[in-house]
């Protein structure tokens, strides 16, 4: 049985169970999915969820749910990644329950956790510790918490796929729509349209979520201050920086440093 096998048989093989598993036992795997709705806490570090349609971004302190069936996978590069996974049988849900986001982990939402820190493994109906989270769970969706937006589109389009894997190289370097053209042998107009038809997104658009992906890697893996962040991810201007990553994260720079 492959380990992938041994996760879903893990996962879905009480159907009426809530399961938290504490390791990282879901990196790197191949697209996969369960008959339970999932609850990915990331505690420490970045996690990186791809599915068929885009590329999340979760940063310390928030979780993504995942709806049951979803085919998803989950990769990392940080060696003190913390992550929690609590997975959830159907039940009566509103529509929160059946679309899969990101949001911050709220203080309520922290205090639930350290409270359950210890738990590891499958509870069932009638268990208390099965109520209590199962009420976390209900709590979801009554928090009312923004979205967090970091979400890259992703596609099969060879050609495409080329020119945003140089965009990621070159992302500390003034990026403008004519050059990268250019560089690539097609137009304007034409790749204005790649972008939007493919990834439903502007090219502009792309570029400033690649440099705050860019930067959100560094306040997590560097010391530099914000004037240096936004050198390194190819601002000149710190103000429209820092307005950026606030449009996109919902925090400042220093905010996100400090959650770190």
């Amino acid at each position: 049985m492959s380990f992938l096998e041994e996760l879903n048989r893990i996962v879905d093989q009480y159907h009426d169970s809530i399961l938290v598993v504490r390791q990282q036992t879901e990196q790197r795997l191949p697209a996969h999915q369960h008959k339970k709705g999932q609850l990915l806490l990331v505690l420490g570090g970045i996690a990186y969820l791809q599915t068929a349609e885009k590329e999340y971004y979760i940063p310390s302190n928030h979780y993504i749910w995942i709806p049951q069936n979803y085919p998803h996978n989950l990769m990392y590069n940080a060696q003190d990644l913390h992550i929690i996974n609590i997975y959830f049988p159907e039940s009566t849900r509103d529509d929160f329950y059946d679309e899969l986001g990101i949001y911050p982990v709220s203080k309520l939402l922290s205090e639930m956790l350290s409270f359950s820190e210890k738990w590891q493994g499958d509870f069932f109906p009638g268990d208390w510790e099965y109520e209590f989270l199962y009420t976390l769970w209900s709590l979801l969706s009554k928090e009312n918490l923004k979205k967090f937006s970091i979400q890259l589109p992703t596609t099969d389009d060879v050609r495409l796929n080329d020119i945003t894997s140089d965009l990621r190289k070159r992302i500390s370097e003034p990026i403008t729509l004519e050059e990268t053209a250019s560089t690539f042998g097609i137009s304007v107009r034409s790749l204005t349209r790649l972008f939007q038809t493919k990834l439903n997104i502007s090219f502009i658009q792309y570029v400033k979520m690649l440099r705050v992906i860019r930067a959100m890697e560094l306040i997590k893996n560097t010391n530099l201050t914000v004037t240096e962040l936004a050198y390194e991810v190819g601002y000149s201007n710190i103000s429209a920086f820092s307005n950026t990553f606030f449009q996109l994260t919902n925090m400042r720079p220093t905010e996100f440093k400090a959650m770190l």
